[in-house]
């Protein structure tokens, strides 16, 4: 009988393709273990690290390894972060599905990855222009970024490995440093600028005293976002 086959949605399955075959996988937050069972099944990869911070969803990534034959290829760890998981265990991280503020917060607390050429794939839901800015000033380069689909909203993948750092521009915490060849570049700006607007009129609708100088600096960073839209605009 063939065996029952996992299908991604477009989040996950641009995670699993920039994931490098034969790599030795660690999935931090893995909820319900769906990347590594997918890698598992196509063979590209031999052996996975699925850790949770959480119980019941390490549980759920367990049932799913079962239901789709790969149980016995994947190490299940109940730990925050990386924390029970070694450098010399594995050669590719990958932390996806949460807030930018909670992988920085895991990468703080496993500083060992900074020094590291070791890939790490980043997938923030959130505040990706507060990851992107403690990535660079953290001693993080950036490799690579991508764009993907889903449901109706971008979300970016960001390729970094230890290195010196990067210096940053502001409209780069925003939009990136390489992204501006992707195909989704233009909406991922219409959904940057979207929301450096809706921060602009809170604001300046606040009842509270708002800071000049940072209303200031969120004006001009749309204003430039919005001249490189038309720019690009223009180029199609």
């Amino acid at each position: 009988m063939d065996q029952k086959k996992l299908q991604l949605q477009p989040r996950l399955q641009l995670l699993a393709d920039l994931v490098p075959p034969g790599t030795r996988l660690a999935d931090v937050g893995t909820d319900h273990g769906y990347l590594p069972v997918w890698l598992l099944q196509e063979g590209r990869i031999s052996h996975a690290i699925a850790s949770d911070i959480n119980a019941a969803p390490l549980e759920h990534a367990r049932r799913t390894a079962a239901e789709f034959g790969v149980a016995e290829n994947i190490d299940f760890r109940l730990c925050a972060g990386l924390d029970g998981i070694r450098p010399d265990e594995i050669d590719t991280i990958v932390i996806a599905g949460m807030g930018g503020e909670s992988i920085l917060s895991i990468l703080s607390a496993a500083p060992w990855t900074r020094s590291s050429a070791m890939p790490l794939l980043l997938q923030p839901m959130t505040k990706v222009e507060m990851l992107r800015i403690w990535l660079a000033d953290n001693g993080y380069t950036f490799t690579g970024e991508r764009l993907v689909a889903d449901k109706d909203f971008l979300y970016p993948v960001l390729c970094v490995t230890g290195g010196k750092g990067e210096s940053l521009l502001p409209e780069e915490a925003y939009v990136g440093k390489l992204l501006s060849g992707d195909p989704l570049y233009g909406q991922y700006l219409d959904q940057q600028i979207k929301k450096l607007r809706r921060r602009i009129t809170g604001l300046r609708s606040a009842a509270g005293p708002v800071s000049s100088a940072e209303l200031k600096n969120l004006e001009e960073l749309c204003a430039s976002l919005e001249k490189k839209r038309r720019v690009l605009g223009c180029k199609r």
